[in-house]
């Protein structure tokens, strides 16, 4: 019997999924939470085969909480649930440990398809978010990496950070025009017109943990 844990703070989606999987003599749903708070306290006590783990939830960020639980139980099986088809996020996620990526419109043979993938050992991912990671890598491959100076991976790290234009020169204890230069030099040997473009890219060559 394949023990399944749902931790999504939607009740629709926890009901769609145990209606999918209720039929199935082989998967029981052994637990469902709605937030990562949750989640944490019933694995002290409850360890499932599989969990179904929605990205984005109220009071953890998902990929965190893959990455935590990863750590405790390094056995059970993580597929990501999202709405999300995007390269990042589905790359972080495998990063974190997880072992597979459905998109929250997937049809109920994919669900069993996923489950029975993962417990073989193998990564399993949606087509959509196939197509996408497929994409993503071959953008790298069309954009040789970059040599970069010491000041502008500083700035480069304090954009992942969240940091504003402004917020990194005071930091830098620089002028608003030296870092919007270094700035706009970064996005030219990026090749690219946007800082969340630049982020995704920096981090497809490794220049962002």
């Amino acid at each position: 019997m394949i023990r399944v844990l749902i931790i999504d703070d939607h009740p629709l989606v926890q009901d769609g999924i145990k209606t999918m999987l209720q039929s199935e003599s082989s998967v029981e749903i052994c637990g469902a939470c709605k937030s990562g708070g949750e989640a944490l306290a019933f694995l002290e006590v409850n360890v499932p085969d599989i969990i179904l783990l929605d990205i984005n939830l109220p009071d953890m960020d998902g990929l965190q909480l893959c990455e935590r639980i990863r750590r405790q139980h390094a056995n059970v099986k993580i597929i990501g649930l999202t709405s999300i088809n995007e390269a990042g996020m589905i790359t972080g996620l495998l990063q974190r440990g997880g072992n597979g990526y459905l998109l929250k419109n997937m049809e109920r043979e994919e669900l069993l398809k996923a489950i029975d993938k993962v417990m073989e050992g193998s990564v399993y991912l949606s087509e959509d978010a196939n197509l996408k990671v497929l994409a993503q890598y071959k953008s790298l491959d069309e954009v040789k990496r970059p040599t970069l100076t010491r000041r502008e991976k500083e700035i480069l790290d304090l954009l992942a950070s969240g940091l504003s234009g402004p917020e990194i020169a005071q930091h830098l204890v620089l002028s608003d025009l030296t870092v919007e230069t270094h700035r706009k030099n970064l996005f030219r040997k990026f090749n690219v017109h946007n800082v969340q473009s630049l982020l995704k890219l920096a981090r497809g060559f490794g220049f962002l943990d």
